[in-house]
């Protein structure tokens, strides 16, 4: 099953395609905190990542995001960049999870505030 998986879909990992094409000519540079694995062809034009599990760019640290657009000419591995003190780690895009951001008087939260700033309309 997770072979036909592979081979029909594209956002589980990789496809069958994207495996042989990584096998013959990928040069593998390195491996982000989340497990996904970076590779460029022989001759540097091309940067590409496989994804550990579901295929989200919001995974993808600031780092390897600037790697793959060819902001930076070396990888993480090589050359990591200096962080500031005030940086938080990176953190994919939560909407749609459990994790999600909700505002207090959100009707997802499971006791929503009653806002006190608005009275509705009511006809007379």
């Amino acid at each position: 099953m997770s072979f036909l998986l592979r081979f029909l879909t594209w956002w589980n990992s990789q496809t069958f395609n994207t495996q042989v094409w990584t096998k013959l000519y990928g040069e593998k540079v390195g491996e982000d905190d989340q497990g996904n694995i970076y590779y460029r062809s022989r001759d540097n034009k091309r940067r590409w990542v496989i994804y550990n599990g579901e295929s989200e760019a919001s995974r993808i640290s600031p780092e390897w995001h600037g790697w793959l657009h060819h902001t930076y000419k070396e990888p993480p591995t090589e050359t990591p960049l200096a962080h500031k003190s005030w940086e938080k780690p990176h953190e994919p895009n939560l909407t749609g999870t459990p994790a999600a951001y909700h505002p207090a008087g959100s009707l997802y939260r499971a006791k929503p505030v009653e806002r006190r700033d608005y009275d509705a309309w009511q006809p007379e």
